[in-house]
């Protein structure tokens, strides 16, 4: 659990986005930093879903700073329009938490071509990033967030890896877990890839496992009405509720520490190849050999940039 004295820490002043801040641990994310004072970017990709979360934030919360602006992930064209659209109202950005995703969903592509899971997942945070690092520079000390697994490892037996040869399943059988645990592999290296090339500019970058929480991510695996029945039976599996899963994030956010570790990942409890590991820890270092591949995160980076850049 995040310490409370991180949780009091007065943010006034601070501008955050948080990405797929409508529901679940992003939902949770931005009542928190706003309570304590920071001005919250809600990006949502349904306007209406993002009004209704920012109402019952303001309803916990009186006075908080929000704005609701549209972003959708799998759309590239989305994601340059609420860029132009933040840097014409605001100077500064403290903290960009790349927080929305997508879980084991049915095959399909992006607007832009790519397959839906990394599409939304990577490439969409990706460009974000890239489109907003000019003004972390200028704000810093400032931070990345990227919300990755532990599934980056294995993902219901599937492992972890970046297929460059067929990144967007064209030619091969579609596997929705194998596809989810590459994009989460690829939100780690992400992070890994920002730290060294941002070194020295007082940016972080970091990577985070929330845990396996309750939120409408799963509705792909398990529909809602099932996750309602047996909560009590997944509760003692190691399900935990959002305000659980959301000390991680908060973690990376708030506490000094993280400074000092840009590139790290940090874990909550989880499901590992290495069963040391599922206690999780801030950091953790990751049992997945590639996470730790310079040379995959390098080229990874060389690929989407040259995607993005094309799309």
């Amino acid at each position: 659990m995040c310490p409370p004295e991180l949780l009091a820490t007065d943010l006034s002043g601070q501008t955050i986005i948080v990405t797929g801040a409508n529901s679940g641990i992003g939902l949770i994310a931005a009542q928190q930093l706003a309570k304590q004072g920071a001005r919250v970017i809600m990006g949502c990709r349904r306007i209406p879903a993002g009004s209704e979360a920012a109402a019952e934030i303001r309803a916990a919360v009186p006075g908080a700073e929000l704005e609701v602006r549209e972003l959708d992930l799998g759309s590239l064209a989305s994601v340059r329009a609420f860029v132009e659209g933040f840097l014409a109202d605001h100077a500064r950005l403290d903290v960009l938490l790349n927080n929305a995703g997508v879980m084991n969903t049915p095959q399909g592509t992006t607007e832009d071509g790519f397959e839906t899971q990394i599409g939304v997942n990577h490439f969409g945070h990706f460009l974000l990033t890239s489109l907003l690092l000019d003004v972390l520079k200028a704000s810093a000390p400032s931070r990345i967030v990227n919300v990755s697994s532990c599934f980056h490892d294995k993902a219901q037996g599937r492992e972890g890896r970046i297929h460059f040869d067929d990144m967007h399943y064209a030619s091969r059988p579609y596997d929705g877990w194998e596809a989810y645990a590459q994009s989460k592999l690829a939100n780690l290296l992400h992070a890994k890839e920002l730290a060294k090339r941002l070194e020295g500019t007082g940016v972080t970058a970091v990577s985070v496992h929330p845990g396996w929480v309750r939120t409408n991510l799963m509705r792909h695996s398990m529909p809602d009405w099932l996750q309602t029945v047996t909560r009590p039976i997944l509760r003692l599996m190691g399900m935990i509720e959002p305000w659980e899963g959301t000390q991680t994030t908060l973690f990376a956010v708030l506490s000094p520490s993280v400074a000092d570790q840009s590139g790290a990942y940090y874990s909550q409890l989880g499901i590992y190849r290495d069963k040391s590991a599922n206690k999780g820890g801030w950091p953790l270092r990751s049992p997945n050999p590639v996470a730790h591949d310079e040379a995959v995160a390098a080229r990874l980076w060389d690929v989407t940039e040259q995607a993005v850049a094309e799309a």
